[in-house]
C-alpha cells in the first residue's frame, strides 16, 4: 500500500499543472504587516473587489497574497476563522477576474525577515518544534485552500528567510515542500533563496527532483541607494542610471560611511549602475533555472516614492525589458501604500489604513513598458 501510494504521488507530481503567469501585483500590510496594528474589520475595508477589479483592468495576471502567522493562527496554531474568511473573498475575487493567486506565508512568530541578519539565529531554525509549527501551519492552509484550482492557486512556502547557512534553510523548505506535496501533489510551489530571497543565493537551492511544479523565485531592489531611498539618512541625489551618487556629493567622511555601509550590506559591483549590471545580477537566477528546467519568477521588487521619479520610472523600465527578454515573471511591490504603492495613500499603515488612494501613472505606466 505504502509503495503503491508513493507511485501515485510520484505519478500525479510528475505532470504539469497550468499555473501560468506574467505580470503581478503584491497586496501588502493587509493580511500582512498588519496584525498588531489594525482589526480585522478595518483591513477588511482596505482591499475589496473594487480593487482587484481594478487591478485586472490595468493588465495584472495575478496577485501575491501575504499573510502572517499573527494575523491567519491565534497563539495555540489554531485558525482564525475571521480572517481565513478574507482570504477567501480574495480569492474568489481573483477567480472571478481571472487572475491567479499566490499565497505567502510572510512572517512567522519564530521568523522575520526584518530584525537583523544572519547573525541573529532565528527560532524556525534552531528549534525544532518551532519548525514543526511552520509546517502544521501549511497543513491547516492545505485544508482551507486545497478546493481551489492548481491551474489558479500558488503557495509560497516562506517570505524573505534569513538562515544561518542555505543548508539550514534547504533543509526547513525541502521538508515544508515534502509536507505540501503529501497533501496537494500538483500545486505549484514558488522556492526563494536564503538571505531575503537574494539572487546571488538562488544557486544554492536545491528544488526536489522530478516536480515540474516549482517555481525558482527572488526579489530584487538593487540598487538599495535608489530603491530605499527613504531609508537614508542623507538629502543627496541618487541617480540612476550611471554612477548613483556623484563624487561632489560625497563631502564628508560620515555621508563616505553611510553609502560604504550600503555597498556592504547590499554588494554589486561598482557605484555605477545600469541595465547591463542588474541583467548579469538577474542571469545568476536565469542560470538556475535552467539547471532544473523550472520558470523563474522575481517575487518583488520595487521603488520608494521619495526615490527621484524619473530615475524610478527608468530603473522599473530596464526591469521590465530585462523581465520580458528572458521570460521571467514578475510581482511588484505594492499594490497601495504610502512607501512602495503604485496607488499612494494619504495615510500610512502605521497611522491607520486609508481604502482610497492615488495611482502613481507615469510608475504604472514602466511597470507594463508603456512610455
Amino acid at each position: 500500500m505504502i509503495l503503491a501510494t508513493s507511485l501515485i504521488l510520484s505519478s500525479c507530481g510528475s505532470k504539469k499543472n497550468g499555473f501560468e503567469i506574467k505580470n503581478g501585483v503584491n497586496i501588502s500590510h493587509w493580511l500582512s504587516q498588519s496584525g498588531n496594528r489594525q482589526p480585522l474589520d478595518v483591513v477588511k475595508s482596505f482591499f475589496t473587489r473594487s480593487d482587484v477589479e481594478y487591478i485586472a483592468s490595468l493588465g495584472y495576471d495575478h496577485i501575491r497574497f501575504p499573510i502572517d502567522e499573527v494575523r491567519m493562527f491565534d497563539e495555540n496554531g489554531k485558525k482564525i476563522p475571521e480572517a481565513f474568511a478574507l482570504l477567501h473573498d480574495a480569492l474568489g475575487w481573483c477567480d472571478e477576474f481571472n487572475l491567479r493567486a499566490i499565497v505567502d506565508l510572510h512572517v512567522l512568530r519564530g521568523h522575520s525577515f526584518a530584525g537583523g541578519g544572519i547573525e541573529r539565529e532565528r527560532p524556525l531554525f534552531a528549534d525544532p518544534a518551532v519548525a514543526e509549527k511552520f509546517y502544521n501551519f501549511w497543513r491547516q492552509i492545505s485544508s482551507e485552500l486545497n478546493k481551489y484550482s492548481v491551474d489558479k492557486v500558488a503557495y509560497e512556502p516562506m517570505n524573505e528567510p534569513v538562515a544561518p547557512n542555505p543548508e539550514k534553510w534547504n533543509t526547513v523548505l525541502n521538508r515544508c515542500i515534502e509536507v505540501i506535496r503529501e497533501l496537494e501533489p500538483r500545486r505549484t510551489i514558488l522556492m526563494g533563496p536564503n538571505e531575503w530571497n537574494r539572487y546571488n543565493n538562488a544557486k544554492y537551492l536545491t528544488p526536489p527532483e522530478n516536480d515540474p511544479n516549482i517555481i525558482i523565485s527572488f526579489h530584487y531592489y538593487l540598487p538599495m541607494l535608489l530603491t530605499h531611498h527613504h531609508q537614508a539618512r542623507w538629502t543627496i541625489p541618487v541617480h540612476y542610471p550611471g554612477k548613483l551618487i556623484d563624487d561632489a556629493d560625497i563631502s564628508t567622511d560620515s555621508i563616505k560611511a553611510l553609502v560604504d555601509d550600503y555597498f556592504i550590506r547590499v554588494p554589486h559591483p561598482s557605484m555605477v549602475f545600469n541595465i547591463d549590471v542588474m541583467e548579469k545580477q538577474i542571469m545568476e537566477v536565469i542560470e538556475v533555472g535552467k539547471k532544473y528546467n523550472l520558470p523563474v519568477n522575481c517575487g518583488e521588487y520595487g521603488v520608494n516614492h521619495r526615490a527621484p521619479e524619473a530615475d524610478k520610472v527608468r530603473w522599473f523600465k530596464d526591469l521590465y525589458t530585462i523581465f520580458e527578454r528572458h521570460g521571467i515573471s514578475r510581482t511588484n511591490w505594492d499594490y497601495k501604500s504610502n512607501d512602495f504603492g503604485m496607488v499612494r495613500t494619504p495615510v500610512g499603515i502605521g497611522n491607520g489604513i486609508s481604502p482610497e488612494g492615488e495611482p502613481q501613472t507615469k510608475m504604472i505606466n514602466a511597470i507594463f513598458g508603456k512610455n
